[in-house]
């Protein structure tokens, strides 16, 4: 869990179409994702894990087309979805 997972997760929704930005809100959870659009907004405020936790979520819940990453991106997010299997 550090500042390095949480720009690989930002690249590979980037990568993905989406945009990523950190604002305050009165948002319980440590991110969300606006209706009908491609950005996800993160609450500034909550700690590193949070942040990564929550992003990490909604990279697993969102629909990513594999093609518009590469071998390192589409491996990561493979894990990723596997992750939650495990549980």
């Amino acid at each position: 869990m550090t500042n390095h997972t949480l720009e690989k997760l930002e690249l590979l929704l980037k990568a993905a179409g989406y945009r990523v930005r950190y604002e305050k809100g009165n948002f319980k959870t440590g991110a969300c994702m606006l209706l009908s659009s491609r950005v996800i907004v993160v609450n500034k405020f909550a700690n590193l894990e949070s942040k990564i936790a929550a992003v990490a979520e909604l990279a697993r819940t969102v629909d990513i087309d594999y093609n518009l990453l590469d071998d390192k991106q589409a491996a990561f997010l493979h894990q990723l979805k596997q992750t939650t299997l495990q549980l």
